[in-house]
């Protein structure tokens, strides 16, 4: 991965394996934990800023050797919250998933919207 994979695409739920697939070919191989990561980041957009709502997700490797991966949306105001979800809950297991999957993550809000991003190993 010597260039950066920059996709710009509505949050739609048939997005969401296209853009798995599109990690994992830019990638050149199978990465499950990008393509989960990448998966449960535009699921949060699509449940909680709304369906349609304008994406940018940015793939690319860090000086340090990580994979990066960072969705950018329109909304400034909602945050990506650790929860714990009862274990009837069908939600709210995103924030845990790049918890258990990634090095780092984090959001970075600004006045156009925000972005989420994680370093996987």
């Amino acid at each position: 991965m010597n260039r950066p994979l920059v996709l710009e695409l509505l949050a739609l739920p048939k997005a969401v394996p296209e853009v798995r697939r599109a990690v994992r070919e830019h990638l050149g191989a199978s990465f499950p934990e990008a393509q989960l990561c990448v998966s449960e980041l535009l699921a949060n957009v699509i449940n909680h800023v709304g369906e349609g709502t304008p994406v940018t997700v940015r793939l690319f490797r860090t000086p340090d050797g990580r994979t990066r991966l960072e969705v950018t949306d329109t909304d400034p105001h909602a945050w990506l919250i650790a929860r714990h979800p009862g274990e009837d809950d069908e939600t709210g297991r995103g924030p845990l998933l790049l918890d258990a999957m990634a090095r780092r993550w984090g959001v970075w809000l600004t006045p156009a919207g925000k972005t989420v991003w994680c370093e996987l190993p």
